[in-house]
């Protein structure tokens, strides 16, 4: 998935009235959406499912089921498909408790076309968001390789992998930072005949050329007894070099000689003892191959694998991002937040040169909320809610300013009281609670 689902352009009209059906009908053809017409609310909901990919437009007052009854049917469904209720005046409180009841929106009759064309597409963004993310959970349930992805060159990777498990052949994995060489090669590890022994890792840019040799071969510690290196700690399991390409002379010398003759020989010894081990390396990708000796990199690589940067699979990134968002929050004890647009456009704009490593820290800010307009991934509200939250304290300032006087609040506003009184009802706001705010 490169890029978010495509836009939502259907909706469905119900409603009995043959004049007003049409009338919705053609405002919103125009306006470029699919409409599914319907006279009979009951035919709708056969129509309707949990999956649909849409906005439904119901009148209230209709014979055999009212558009009420058709929302909470709906929301019984899926309470997350945006239903826009037109009513008569008459039917104002009812819609007003629909809408506390998590309808999307109402629009009393006679209603300006464009207001209807504009709730309905806040809607179906709406809408467009929440599935997009329902797929990448739903995904992110599945059951799948720990290399996620669905890039040719990772489904190969992980056939690879599987088809090398089962052989005690050594393996060289190249990558950037962050791309995930150590899963990898716990992979490998944890699907072979060997899965049962130890997993062995060198830091070879952390080991020093003084004491390469007792790390890795052992030997005799005062008043101790024979330590183990790492060498004989991975017997019969497997041993990953990790970062090889910034080992030290005297490691790769080392290792050259191990990986020639399988032994140890722990300082103090007298015999050499043989160890079976399979081995494992990694390595930048890209990297100046001359860092590695070629005795050493002929050695390690009988096979060669590639791990491609995420900038080479954007369409996985949003897929690795929702795994990481679970993890990130479960770790956290936070809830998952829902993948807004800006997000999204992050995920797949971004080149992510930290790979998976930045992506994960990414997730863990989003989960915290610490995405703001001064970070680097920023992560803002969708524009329609920055507008509304906007108009929303509009409003409240102005009824504040008034003294609680609507009439002077109205006048302020230049808005007409059929508009105000459905935009105070569109945001929730409680008239008399703002009142007795300005009294207290």
């Amino acid at each position: 998935m490169t890029e978010p689902l495509p836009e939502i352009r259907r909706v469905a009209v119900i409603d009995d009235d043959e004049d007003m059906r049409d009338a919705m009908s053609q405002t919103l053809t125009l306006a470029g959406y699919e409409v599914m017409s319907f006279h009979d609310p009951r035919a709708a909901l056969k129509a309707i499912d949990a999956s649909f990919r849409g906005v439904v437009v119901s009148d209230v007052r209709m014979p055999h089921m009212s558009g009420i009854e058709l929302f909470r049917a709906i929301a019984a469904m899926d309470a997350e498909l945006p239903v826009i209720l037109v009513t008569g005046h008459g039917d104002v409180p009812m819609a007003i408790a629909a809408l506390k009841g998590g309808a999307w929106d109402f629009l009393t009759k006679p209603f300006d076309p464009d207001g209807l064309v504009a709730s309905v597409g806040r809607a179906a963004e709406k809408r467009a968001l929440v599935l997009e993310n329902r797929l990448l959970r739903q995904m992110v349930s599945e059951p799948t390789s720990p290399l996620i992805g669905n890039f040719p060159a990772i489904v190969r990777l992980r056939a690879t992998i599987e088809s090398l498990a089962a052989t005690d052949i050594d393996v060289l994995i190249e990558g950037e930072t962050g791309t995930g060489k150590e899963l990898v090669a716990r992979m490998i590890h944890k699907r072979s005949l060997r899965a049962r022994q130890r997993f062995v890792t060198i830091a070879c840019g952390a080991l020093s050329d003084a004491i390469a040799r007792p790390m890795l071969h052992g030997g005799l510690r005062s008043g101790h007894g024979p330590v183990d290196g790492k060498l004989l700690q991975a017997h019969d399991g497997t041993l990953f070099l990790d970062d090889v390409d910034q080992a030290g002379d005297t490691l790769q010398a080392n290792l050259v000689q191990f990986m020639e003759d399988r032994v140890v020989l722990p300082e103090g010894a007298r015999e050499p003892q043989p160890v079976d081990v399979r081995v494992i390396a990694c390595m930048r990708e890209n990297v100046a191959e001359m860092q590695v000796q070629p005795a050493l990199l002929y050695r390690l690589a009988a096979i060669r694998l590639r791990i491609p940067p995420l900038r080479e699979r954007r369409e996985d990134v949003p897929l690795i991002f929702a795994h990481l968002l679970e993890a990130a929050a479960s770790r956290l004890r936070r809830d998952v937040p829902v993948i807004d647009r800006q997000t999204w456009a992050r995920l797949v704009d971004h080149d992510w040169p930290g790979n998976v490593r930045e992506l994960a820290h990414f997730a863990e800010r989003v989960v915290l909320g610490l995405e703001d307009s001064s970070t680097a991934g920023q992560a803002r509200l969708p524009l329609n809610q920055q507008m509304d939250a906007f108009e929303r304290s509009i409003l409240v300032e102005a009824i504040r300013v008034a003294g609680g006087n609507i009439s002077k609040a109205m006048a302020d506003l230049g808005l007409a009281r059929k508009t105000f009184y459905y935009k105070v009802a569109r945001h929730g706001l409680d008239l008399d609670e703002i009142r007795r705010s300005l009294s207290s």
